[in-house]
């Protein structure tokens, strides 16, 4: 049985909501898509939620801007391997069109359901984590020239104690 529910309200809606509530500047770009500038720790990041309708999902992509040269393309694809399967949720690609890195995530919302203000919080927070733990190892290779699998050990070491 097939159920055609009509959705109340675009997600996008929510994300608005939500940036507006947290006074974050952004840029409503058209009906499906928001876009907003968040600072990091390391860089800023480029955030953007598209409503995709054809699949009922919400897309986040969050991008830095570390320009990955054509002679980098190589180990930068081995290292999104590495961090790609210790993320839990959403992965890291590289755009070929303006060669960069984002990492990516989709909230299903499947049968009409909406997303919830907690929702959107996390998943931009669980991105921002991602890309902030994962940012000097991209600089690593991209500007330093460092091996992937050396660039992943020298960011994902465990300090114990507090200095």
């Amino acid at each position: 049985m097939e159920l055609d529910l009509e959705r109340q309200s675009n997600p996008v809606d929510m994300i608005e909501f939500v940036a507006a509530n947290n006074d974050w500047c952004f840029e409503r770009s058209g009906e499906d898509e928001i876009a907003m500038t968040v600072e990091g720790k390391w860089t800023d990041y480029h955030v953007s939620f598209s409503w995709m309708e054809e699949f009922e999902a919400l897309h986040l992509a969050c991008a830095f801007d570390i320009k990955v040269p054509e002679s980098r393309v190589n180990e930068v694809i081995r290292l999104l391997s590495h961090i790609n399967g210790q993320v839990l949720m959403g992965h890291f690609d590289l755009w070929r069109q303006e060669d960069v890195v984002i990492f990516r995530q989709s909230l299903l919302l499947s049968g009409g359901a909406e997303p919830t203000n907690q929702q959107v919080e996390v998943l931009l927070s669980s991105a921002l984590d991602a890309c902030e733990s994962y940012f000097q190892a991209f600089q690593f290779v991209v500007w330093s020239g460092v091996e992937a699998h050396k660039a992943v050990e020298a960011v994902m070491f465990e300090t114990v104690g507090e200095a």
